[in-house]
């Protein structure tokens, strides 16, 4: 292990119980039947474990980091798209054309793309970060997607990203990704790390027949009795049956414990990548928000191993971070009613026993 992923690791501290105590406390003074803002209470409460404040400070300043990457295993025929649109849509996300660009600017997040593992040549763009651990995975239907060097170093591209955008300000990180098949690792981590079989996590993806579906099924079956990945090895996990997008975004989640920072996780590739970063550090885990529930069935399992509910459920299954960007007005307002609400005692109402 390297010194950026050891120190990373070590540094990631519990949320602080005395906080999460008394912003519990405050909830049930503010205005209203206890419990019945739901989540957004229990969001609110876990804001201020985080930052170490009652009332939690309301996140201003989110980036959304989208990592890409390409996946060997598309040669196995898992994904109905070509390769070549990886690149393609990451040039469309650099250009501001994408949806996840639209929904950044509705909700005024910044979307900073890094390559991690992007086959296809492409023309440098100033808006694209360019951290190339390898020009896409290997085939892990027939050997291992990746050395355990090599995941490594792409976990350290997501640290580094995560650590840089706070730096800047980033005050909330939210997970992004683009990669033509890059839902067929994302089940096979689920799968690993949840316990669950392959048929119960794995889903269409960008599209899939229900033949096609049927063969991702088997080809990742196959896989997984071939490689035997061991869960409690998480790098080796990685190394085996990941993707580097899903290693970088794994770091990227890291970062953010390690200073503090909620994460507001996307879909099934962001899952898949924080079942990961639970496995390396499991307190972690306090700082994973789910900003939707979708449409893929990994993400029930992963959400359900991670114990988190979702924010919303609208039907989605794009990526890139769009349901992670949806979701981060629901924690701004959390912080807000929290701090900004009146209690019973101030507002001079009598509080129901």
């Amino acid at each position: 292990m390297t010194a950026l992923l050891a120190n990373t690791l070590a540094a990631i501290p519990p949320l602080d119980a005395s906080l999460i105590a008394e912003a519990t406390e405050r909830q049930n003074q503010l205005t209203k039947i206890p419990g019945s803002l739901g989540l957004l209470e229990e969001v609110s409460i876990q804001l201020a474990g985080i930052s170490g404040q009652c009332p939690p400070p309301i996140p201003q300043q989110a980036v959304i980091g989208v990592f890409g990457g390409d996946h060997g295993i598309c040669a196995q025929g898992v994904t109905p798209w070509p390769q070549e649109v990886t690149v393609q849509m990451l040039a469309n996300m650099a250009h501001g054309g994408a949806a996840i660009n639209a929904l950044a600017r509705q909700v005024g997040a910044r979307v900073m793309i890094t390559d991690v593992g992007v086959a296809t040549d492409y023309e440098p763009h100033e808006a694209v970060r360019t951290r190339t651990v390898r020009r896409g995975t290997a085939d892990f239907s027939v050997g291992a997607a990746m050395s355990r060097e090599e995941a490594v170093a792409a976990l350290e591209v997501g640290i580094e990203a995560g650590l840089e955008a706070i730096d800047a300000g980033a005050d909330c990180l939210l997970t992004g990704d683009m990669g033509i098949g890059n839902t067929t690792p994302s089940a096979a981590l689920i799968s690993v790390f949840s316990g669950q079989p392959v048929v119960s996590v794995t889903g269409p993806g960008a599209g899939a027949d229900n033949a096609m579906l049927a063969h991702k099924t088997q080809v990742l079956e196959q896989a997984l009795a071939m490689h035997s990945p061991d869960p409690s090895d998480p790098v080796g996990v990685l190394a085996a049956v990941g993707g580097l997008e899903q290693a970088a975004i794994a770091g990227f989640i890291l970062a953010a414990a390690s200073r503090r920072v909620p994460v507001i996780l996307d879909g099934v590739i962001a899952c898949s990548a924080a079942c990961v970063a639970v496995a390396l550090a499991p307190e972690a885990k306090g700082y994973l928000i789910s900003g939707h529930a979708g449409l893929e069935p990994g993400i029930t399992a992963a959400l359900a191993h991670l114990d988190l509910r979702p924010l919303v459920d609208l039907g989605l299954r794009l990526g890139e971070g769009t349901g992670a960007a949806l979701a981060l007005p629901l924690v701004q307002c959390s912080a807000r009613v929290l701090a900004e609400m009146a209690t019973f005692a101030d507002a001079g109402i009598a509080a129901g026993q």
